[in-house]
């Protein structure tokens, strides 16, 4: 049978030979500590959730384990979607990188690293710890509560927070990106924290700064979509109509969508420039899937449908989704991230109507 016929349901039972997931423990070397994502890569043939869970582990273990540091492409993404494998991919990794980004919080003031990148690393850790506890738990951890009211206290008078502009797009190149992610970790933090008397006025000050604030580009106005399924006030109804709109207008003609579609005004620091017209990739693809399912496209929609065919389709030998970089590494990092929206795009799809 044609693998791109298959249910959904049918395309979760391929998960790793013999039905059974690797494990990886964290007494695990990973078998390759930065696994170079290539446009020449060979795809896979077959849709396996267990490959993709092992990149992912992989590269998420060798990353803290090396660089000693929290990242927008590698190991926030990992925390903040692990969890959703764990059945098919069972897993002592994911408490291992935990450990290490809660160790970050509860030793703050002598961490150097943090401290040099305080705004980043703080409002970064308690988005990808608050995902993780609404996935796992359903309970806030005290982690995540003292990292999230980290964040209001670096919260500047607008709003917003001093987000680094490297020139790395799409994540690190200007204040809104923060905002809007801050906003997502929120959101999805359990316990209704957005709420809290220690919350309100920090949520009140982010909500009136991305009312105001115009997103500079598709690519942030999807990230505000799915902020705004969690928290309210950050968008209307038709605002939210006209963004699933723009969204959909850009899907390829091979059902995928292009990262560099959704900021076609980036250029990386290395001189690397966005291409509007650039082939799909994961990034892009696995994004919009996930973003628009969320905001309330049904799993059966055709758009979504021809997405997940794509993804489907396009997994590469690792596990992973390639995605061309525009800040001149030749890893192209952003391949991690392109793998935890399609894992995260796949797993929303495969459940409801």
């Amino acid at each position: 049978m044609d693998r791109l016929t298959l249910s959904l349901a049918a395309v979760f039972l391929m998960l790793a030979p013999g039905g059974k997931a690797r494990e990886t423990t964290p007494a695990e070397t990973p078998k390759a500590a930065f696994p170079q994502g290539s446009p020449d890569e060979p795809l896979r043939g077959d849709l396996s959730l267990a490959k993709a869970a092992e990149s992912l582990d992989g590269t998420a273990l060798a990353w803290v384990r090396k660089n000693k540091c929290g990242s927008c492409h590698t190991g926030w993404p990992y925390v903040s979607s692990r969890a959703l494998l764990m059945k098919e991919a069972p897993t002592d990794s994911l408490a291992e990188v935990r450990a290490f980004f809660e160790g970050r919080i509860t030793n703050w003031d002598a961490d150097e690293q943090v401290k040099k990148h305080q705004h980043r690393e703080i409002v970064g850790t308690a988005a990808a710890l608050a995902m993780h506890d609404a996935q796992s738990t359903g309970r806030l951890h005290p982690v995540t509560r003292q990292a999230l009211d980290r964040m209001w206290a670096l919260q500047r008078k607008d709003g917003a927070w001093n987000w680094p502009k490297c020139g790395w797009p799409p994540f690190e190149v200007d204040d809104y990106y923060g905002a809007v992610l801050a906003a997502v970790g929120v959101g999805h933090a359990p316990e209704n924290y957005a709420r809290s008397d220690a919350a309100k006025a920090g949520v009140d000050k982010m909500r009136a700064y991305l009312k105001k604030t115009p997103a500079p580009n598709l690519h942030h106005r999807a990230w505000l979509l799915w902020a705004a399924v969690r928290l309210d006030g950050l968008l209307s109804d038709e605002e939210k109509q006209v963004i699933i709109r723009d969204l959909l207008a850009l899907q390829r003609v091979d059902g995928g969508w292009s990262m560099e579609s959704l900021g076609p005004e980036w250029t990386g620091r290395e001189g690397g420039k966005s291409n509007p017209d650039a082939p799909s990739d994961g990034y892009g693809t696995g994004l919009v899937v996930f973003v628009l399912r969320e905001a309330g496209l049904p799993a059966g929609h055709a758009a979504l449908q021809r997405g997940v065919k794509w993804l489907g389709a396009n997994q590469r030998e690792s596990g992973r989704w390639f995605t061309r970089s525009l800040n001149g590494v030749p890893q192209h990092f952003i391949s991690d991230t392109a793998t935890v929206f399609a894992v995260l795009a796949l797993k929303a799809c495969a459940s409801g109507e």
